[in-house]
């Protein structure tokens, strides 16, 4: 049999970094940079009351429809995965389907996780299960191991959340009267149950959103006066990031009174047909946005998902249980003409584009450049690979793009739009990416060896361009 000691151990210090000078990049430069995970959906109130849960399924597989897809892939029944099964035996299930993970990233994600946050090295498999469960388990009853404790570990600075106009934000003005040392928690403002017309959920928003403000939206102009406000009001609360999810941007062309014709129609129980629900839609994107560069606020658009496909599994487990997967829309035109409006009235906010199918990586990347007008470092953004594509391959390909058709030093890096507590080493794996990328074009010449230069673009990308974009402090 061949000799293989001389190949490499698993998840060593030097995981992912091929070279010297990628080593000297990462450890000397990126890995000190605290975090800013500018998008994510941690729920505040767990933030807010430090909480501490109760065992390793909790914070690991409650909600993280990855492990979910990968579980039912490999044949796990349902009820080993959002059924009644008992939290232990969810997770050997999820220890069982671990070792056939192999080549996806959560082989590395879940072994980076155990590393980070319990200072665990055993490969998680069967025969590990127990032992992991039970000592990580016990470990998240620390203070060490509470969300305060786990976000401080990964010196992680500001999350910002995810929040409909509607909400109350009671545990983001929990935290402003009662600061948690080291980390601010700002609000995002997330408005598309109230831009997607024609879906059943958007008479019930406007009824929720006029019920936080007393009133009832009867007009169109009343929904803009509402988010309006509502916007001022997270404003208030430190949010200065927008989000909005959607399959594609609309950019029809429309009159206010059409608008506001399609509306009145819409709140009187009638259905809207597919071109009025376009304009609507365009209507209301193109208002929001003036409204963000009213507020100095960057606004987010993750284009291109193409959510609840099965149809069985909506209408027994809900959205966001693991049945979407990448659409294949075209974006260039509709995008170009958004922004082109907004940019007309000097009212195009800093703006990050994601998309989802790697596709579009070199349209996005060559359409940023079309509205950088030097106002802004970095003015127009082509976000980081989100989702499906918040992998090797995928970040290495988004970089790529952004590198080839603009500018990567003005890159404002990653997030981990996650549920989990325990996705921030997802940061890691991007700057190890990251530094990877330099090192080796650094060792081949096709760069100057110039370390220091090249360690300050690092943690411009790791940090300090989010900082200056969104205006944190730093």
């Amino acid at each position: 049999m061949k000799n293989i000691a001389s190949k490499k151990a698993f998840l060593t210090e030097d995981f992912l970094l091929e070279t010297e000078t990628a080593q000297a990049l990462y450890f000397d430069y990126a890995a000190p940079m605290p975090i800013i995970d500018y998008h994510n959906h941690l729920p505040p109130a767990e933030i807010a009351s430090n909480h501490s849960f109760q065992n390793l399924t909790k914070i690991w597989l409650y909600g993280d429809h990855y492990k979910w897809r990968a579980m039912r892939t490999l044949g796990v029944p349902e009820a080993y995965i959002t059924g009644n099964k008992s939290d232990e035996e969810k997770f050997a299930k999820w220890a069982e389907t671990v070792p056939y993970t192999l080549r996806n990233p959560l082989y590395h994600w879940t072994h980076l996780e155990l590393k980070r946050y319990f200072g665990i090295d055993a490969v998680l498999n069967p025969a590990s299960a127990d032992a992991v469960f039970h000592e990580a388990s016990a470990m998240l009853q620390e203070e060490s191991h509470s969300v305060h404790g786990l976000l401080h570990s990964m010196n992680v600075r500001v999350v910002c959340t995810t929040d409909d106009p509607a909400d109350s934000l009671e545990y983001h003005v929990q935290v402003r009267k009662n600061p948690i040392p080291g980390l601010q928690m700002n609000p995002s403002f997330r408005p598309d149950k109230y831009i997607l017309i024609d879906l059943d959920s958007f008479l019930p928003a406007l009824q929720r959103l006029g019920a936080v403000l007393d009133t009832e939206i009867r007009t169109y102009a009343d929904l803009l006066d509402a988010l309006r406000a509502r916007a001022a009001f997270f404003h208030s609360l430190g949010c200065r990031a927008s989000d909005h999810g959607l399959e594609y941007v609309s950019a029809e062309d429309y009159t206010d009174a059409e608008v506001e014709a399609i509306f009145r129609k819409r709140v009187s129980g009638a259905s809207v047909n597919s071109r009025e629900a376009e304009q609507f839609k365009s209507a209301v994107l193109h208002e929001l946005g003036k409204i963000y560069h009213e507020q100095g606020w960057v606004q987010q658009l993750h284009l291109g998902a193409l959510r609840n496909n099965n149809l069985k599994a909506m209408a027994t487990l809900g959205p966001d249980t693991g049945w979407d997967s990448i659409g294949d829309w075209s974006h260039a035109r509709a995008v170009a003409k958004f922004m082109g409006r907004l940019d007309a009235e000097d009212k195009l906010a800093k703006t990050i584009l994601y998309n989802l199918n790697p596709a579009d990586n070199e349209v996005m990347a060559s359409m940023i450049g079309n509205f950088n007008d030097g106002s802004a470092k970095g003015k127009i953004q082509f976000g980081s690979g989100w989702w499906f594509l918040d992998q090797k391959d995928g970040m290495e390909k988004q970089m790529n793009a952004l590198s080839n058709l603009g500018l990567l030093s003005c890159f404002v890096g990653m997030l981990t739009d996650s549920r989990s507590f325990l996705s921030f080493p997802r940061h890691e794996y991007f700057r190890r990416i990251l530094c990877n990328l330099f090192g080796a074009e650094m060792e081949r010449g096709e760069m100057p060896s110039d370390i220091p230069w090249v360690g300050k673009i690092i943690q411009d990308i790791c940090y300090y361009n989010a900082a200056d974009y969104f205006g944190f402090e730093k």
